[in-house]
């Protein structure tokens, strides 16, 4: 399936690192007009535009919420949404912390939201309707050991991705999400390499294995070759090869809820 965004402006937080930047490169490729990819960390965006110099980087706190429509506001219209940037913090639920509960729900739930009003405010007034692919998690679903939190925020994104469907499905705006399995960023590394921690996970997956992330270490320098089990599944709901595709939960998960 040949897939392609031309004349669309695209949209991408947290592009600086992981699925964000994969999925940045990858609208690229896919001969988007624009793509914007937002990160708070300017490093990141730096080395992303040096990789993808077509990519327009956008630099913004998403906890902050006044500068984040401010910086939102000068881009002018957005086609395509993909809210992937998210936080994840690892505790035992008897060991949350209220700072850790207001920085995940700020950044995961709270942020989403915002930058969903303002793109779709948009997309209303112009009446050429968009697309918004949210990313969550196979732990909004089912209970993960420390992820009370992480796994809150995402299905907390779950059910406010079906209330946008539902309520801008009118102008012709489709809002999905995708809910991937452990996927070996920086951030699913951190919490997922540990053989003992991520075995029993492993041993439920029909596929046996997680979503694919390659990497290549050379001179302790971390290249990654592929994301595509995400990638493609945002890509595709994004297209309109999905027209009919609206308020759905998609596992990318290699069975694992099937379980």
């Amino acid at each position: 399936m040949n897939l392609t965004f031309e004349n669309k402006c695209v949209l991408i937080t947290g592009a600086g690192r992981g699925i964000g930047r994969e999925l940045a490169k990858a609208f690229v490729k896919c001969k988007a007009k624009t793509v914007f990819g937002l990160s708070r960390t300017n490093t990141h965006l730096q080395k992303l535009v040096l990789e993808q110099p077509a990519i327009v980087p956008v630099y913004a706190d998403l906890a902050d919420w006044d500068l984040t429509r401010y910086a939102l506001e000068c881009l002018g219209p957005i086609d395509i949404l993909v809210n992937n940037a998210a936080e994840s913090t690892t505790e035992p639920f008897l060991d949350i912390k209220p700072e850790n509960f207001d920085r995940m729900f700020n950044v995961n739930v709270k942020s989403l939201i915002n930058v969903s009003q303002v793109v779709i405010k948009g997309m209303i007034t112009r009446n050429e309707g968009g697309s918004i692919v949210n990313i969550s998690s196979q732990a909004s679903k089912l209970a993960l050991w420390n992820h009370t939190l992480y796994g809150a925020t995402k299905a907390a994104v779950d059910s406010i991705t079906k209330a946008m469907a539902l309520e801008v499905g009118q102008h012709n705006i489709r809002v999905n999400a995708v809910n991937p399995t452990v996927v070996m960023t920086d951030m699913g590394r951190k919490v997922w390499s540990d053989p003992q921690k991520n075995q029993p996970l492993l041993d439920r997956i029909p596929l046996h294995k997680f979503a694919a992330v390659s990497f290549l270490n050379i001179f302790d320098v971390i290249h990654i070759s592929e994301v595509e089990d995400v990638v493609n599944a945002v890509l595709f709901l994004s297209s309109d090869k999905a027209k009919m595709i609206n308020g759905v939960t998609l596992s990318v998960d290699g069975g694992f809820l099937a379980c």
